[in-house]
């Protein structure tokens, strides 16, 4: 997996390629916990360049919707396609995330 935080705007951009799963989310984490530190209002994740996402990653992606959400922020998951796709829609997370 590999990821990059940027700025575009006033939004914070996480781009992740490759896979997402248990272990590779450690090195997110941080990234993460950066973004919610700053308070960015939005922030989009860019899923585009994803191949797999496991119940880790999943976890995660959850995991900063929630805590951007509690101070008034907003996240919006986009480029989701094959593989992570299929399982955000199973778990219906594309009527919030993706929204």
């Amino acid at each position: 997996m590999t990821f990059t935080l940027s700025t575009e705007g006033e939004a914070a951009v996480v781009r992740i390629s490759g896979e997402l799963d248990a272990l590779t989310v450690v090195d997110l984490r941080p990234t993460m916990d950066r973004i919610v530190q700053e308070a960015h209002k939005e922030v989009r994740v860019d899923l585009s360049n994803l191949r797999l996402i496991d119940s880790c990653g999943v976890g995660a992606v959850v995991s900063l919707f929630r805590r951007v959400r509690a101070y008034g922020g907003t996240v919006r998951v986009e480029g989701v396609r094959d593989q992570p796709l299929a399982i955000f829609k199973l778990l219906k997370l594309d009527r919030v995330l993706m929204g």
